[in-house]
């Protein structure tokens, strides 16, 4: 079997990708591989999608920010009898898909808002500035309203303005920011719903010595420090759980024919704060230390039937 991502440097798919190998490796007795592209490229991806279609024929499994393009190769795919599970980003009906592992979105958004809530004033007034590395990306757009409405019915005195395209390529992601941070420098707040946007904000919060607050997503390294270091504050949406959960069932489906349910794996995200900051960093040294943190995670994902919802739920 197999798993193509969206990326293969970029942390959040760097952690996907090793839970899927994890999970595999737990199951044991099969094998799979995780291929993707150097930068985000859609068509590249597909590609290898194609690719993979000609030789691994007992299961492929898609983390895509462009589920637009792979509808009708998934859906052909499907005909052909290959078991495929769609991670992290929900396949569009065409696709023919019928399993999906994920998060709640929308609930990341809220969860990111309520750090933020937390640590300004419970009277706060002023401007919150929204920014999102993947405009039309559906899982980033559910967090940003996530985001917006919580801070809304929270913080009734405060504008939310955005969100805003602070890009997904580093260099031009820190570019945004360093605009928006100038533009709006009577801002309370800064918010990203991507990884980069959380290790670029905490630099640029260092550097100018500024006291607004900062938040975004994922367990990048940089991000992680600038959460001990008190710049930051993080949601991660345990990429590394869903890989792995997704890994396990692609790998017990090849080794005994266990059919492959139909629906929603929801995956629970984590607030990162200074309140646990230290455990995270610890469980993050490693990719085994990671996987053995997270195990009863993916245990309960997988045992509990609360955590298993219909396709038609998926935020």
């Amino acid at each position: 079997m197999a798993f193509v991502v969206a990326n293969t440097q970029l942390s959040f798919a760097v952690q996907m990708g090793a839970g899927f190998t994890a999970g595999v490796a737990r199951v044991g007795g099969v094998t799979g591989e995780v291929v993707g592209p150097d930068i985000v490229d859609g068509q590249g991806e597909l590609k290898m999608f194609q690719d993979l279609k000609t030789r691994v024929k007992d299961g492929i499994s898609v983390f895509t920010l462009a589920p637009e393009i792979f509808t009708q190769p998934m859906a052909a795919a499907v005909s052909d009898d290959i078991p495929l599970i769609a991670v992290d980003n929900p396949p569009l009906a065409a696709s023919n898909v019928k399993l999906f592992v994920g998060n709640d979105n929308y609930q990341l958004g809220k969860m990111l808002a309520d750090e933020a809530v937390a640590k300004l004033p419970a009277n706060a007034t002023g401007k919150i500035i929204l920014g999102t590395s993947a405009p039309g990306v559906k899982v980033l757009d559910r967090r940003a309203k996530g985001i917006r409405d919580e801070l809304m019915a929270k913080l009734p005195g405060v504008t939310v303005v955005g969100p805003f395209d602070t890009k997904q390529e580093t260099a031009a992601n820190l570019a945004a920011w360093q605009t928006l941070t100038e533009v709006n420098r009577d801002a309370i707040a800064f918010l990203g719903t991507g990884d980069a946007d959380g290790w670029n904000l905490a630099a640029i919060k260092a550097k100018t010595k500024a006291t607004w607050m900062a938040g975004a997503f994922d367990l990048d390294p940089k991000s992680l420090a600038a959460v001990k270091a008190g710049q930051l504050a993080l949601v991660s949406p345990e990429h590394f759980v869903k890989g792995e959960v997704a890994g396990r069932l692609q790998a017990q489906h090849a080794k005994d024919g266990k059919a492959l349910p139909e629906g929603w794996y929801y995956t629970p995200g984590l607030a990162v704060n200074e309140s646990n900051i230290d455990a995270v960093m610890a469980r993050q040294a490693s990719t085994d230390a990671t996987a053995a943190a997270v195990a009863s995670t993916v245990d309960q994902v997988l045992g509990d039937a609360s955590y298993f919802r219909k396709m038609s739920d998926v935020s």
